[in-house]
């Protein structure tokens, strides 16, 4: 009798045990993933150690942002912060020809005057050539794609073919779009540590641009070397450009995709409202996480208070952009409606600020990602219940129903879509518990090698032995 008790005692712990064990992870899409995007973010803010000030933070409040950042001693770039290494380890090869991490200098205005002249194009030619190469992105070899995609693979391709006409001045061929796109997929990808480096693919992309360096329709900076010129055009323009135009796109698609009403009054075709959507969405998921500045001299800020030269500022755009907002958190657009405060008042700079290095491309990049944007609308109707983050790891999975008039209501909406988006939602919170694992140790790997190679701090003293990149 005894034995029995104890038997199912014992049969009732095992049973008890299980089911906390099934609980715990059945919820783990809930809460994990925050938790170790937390614990990243709290190992990546200590890279600098003391020397790091977040802004705005205890020392420079939100109101003192836009002052500190456009101090003209908040202007070195890379050269004194261990942050750098990290940076110039993800941006490899030729980060110390990035126009965004070059100091300031002759080589810098060189560099930067050049940039300006490939950008400079007549809006009708930005529109028109938005809209071919979005167009070719969108055209399968059997029409117009559909189903579920990840919304940044599906848009690269086009930027990619953008920077490319830019450039070159001419159609960009297969061959030239694939490397171009395997370079910023590479790159993007370490970038949000959801994958390693693959060198071999961005040196391809290097060779490629040195050897087509004579077809530039541009005047490039002189004083460079071959491979410097190709290195520039790779970072600016085949890097950057095309990594930020497809996360920008996507990041607005997803936006349209998860409020059917917004996406609605979106496709009835006013710009100026569509404007204001991508305002909201730059808003609430910036491109940029944390721009890091190095101090050239001393900041007084406010009475008593000195940021001393050296120090390295973190300036962080997420928080920046939600502070001084009513329910933050919430996808609005009508907070850039006529009517409300006007933009330049508002916490709300997505290109970053004019007296420090902005986007060089503040003037192209919201036209062309209108175009590119009404575009999708005209051919494809959005759904989405995936997570929409600030960095998008999961490139933004999206159900596509091309657009067709004549289709019922019920014909679009059916059981399938239903099940699809269900399908989507689950996938994805449970992707999401593998992806976070995989960046926290990849993640921890990577600032672990970049600290090694110290890339930007060996540049800088001169040692010129192989670096490893």
């Amino acid at each position: 009798m005894l034995t029995a008790v104890w038997a199912a005692v014992w049969a009732a712990r095992w049973v008890a045990l299980w089911v906390a064990v099934a609980v715990v992870v059945i919820s783990l899409p809930r809460w994990l993933p925050a938790r170790v995007v937390a614990l990243r973010g709290w190992a990546f803010t200590r890279i600098n150690g003391e020397e790091s000030i977040a802004v705005p933070g205890d020392l420079v409040g939100v109101d003192r942002f836009r002052e500190v950042y456009s101090h003209p001693a908040a202007s070195g770039r890379s050269e004194g912060a261990v942050l750098s290494d990290l940076f110039w380890y993800w941006l490899s090869p030729g980060p110390e020809m990035h126009q965004e991490h070059l100091e300031a200098g002759e080589r810098y205005d060189a560099v930067a005057l050049a940039t300006r002249r490939i950008l400079s194009l007549p809006r009708a030619r930005v529109e028109e050539l938005t809209r071919g190469c979005v167009r070719r992105a969108l055209e399968g070899r059997n029409g117009l794609r559909h189903g579920v995609v990840r919304l940044r693979d599906l848009i690269m391709p086009a930027w990619a073919e953008f920077s490319y006409e830019l450039v070159f001045g001419e159609p960009c061929p297969p061959h030239a779009r694939d490397l171009i796109v395997g370079n910023a997929d590479d790159v993007v990808t370490a970038l949000k540590c959801c994958g390693l480096r693959h060198m071999d693919r961005r040196d391809r992309l290097t060779a490629y641009l040195v050897e087509s360096l004579p077809r530039v329709r541009h005047e490039l900076p002189a004083g460079l070397t071959a491979r410097e010129r190709a290195l520039y055009l790779q970072g600016a323009f085949f890097n950057t450009a095309v990594v930020q135009m497809s996360e920008a796109t996507a990041h607005v698609l997803m936006a349209l995709a998860r409020h059917p009403d917004v996406q609605a009054r979106a496709r009835a075709g006013d710009d100026r409202y569509l404007d204001q959507v991508i305002a909201e969405t730059l808003r609430l998921y910036p491109l940029f996480g944390i721009a890091h500045r190095v101090t050239t001299g001393d900041i007084r800020v406010g009475e008593g208070v000195v940021i001393p030269a050296g120090s390295v500022l973190c300036f962080d755009y997420p928080a920046f952009h939600r502070a001084g907002f009513p329910d933050p958190e919430r996808f609005d657009p009508r907070r850039f409606a006529p009517g409300h405060a006007p933009v330049r008042e508002l916490n709300h700079i997505p290109f970053g600020v004019p007296a420090n290095r902005p986007c060089p491309a503040w003037r192209l990049a919201p036209l062309a990602l209108r175009v590119a944007v009404r575009e999708v609308l005209r051919a494809y109707e959005l759904d989405s219940t995936a997570a929409h983050t600030r960095s998008l790891p999961n490139r933004g999975p999206c159900l596509l129903t091309p657009q067709d008039p004549g289709a019922s209501a019920g014909a679009r909406h059916g059981p399938g879509r239903r099940l699809t988006l269900l399908s989507m939602r689950l996938k994805d919170g449970w992707e999401d518990v593998w992806r976070s694992l995989v960046q926290l140790v990849l993640g921890t790997y990577m600032v672990w090698d970049a600290r090694r190679l110290r890339l930007c701090e060996r540049h800088f003293s001169g040692d010129t032995r192989p670096q490893g990149t």
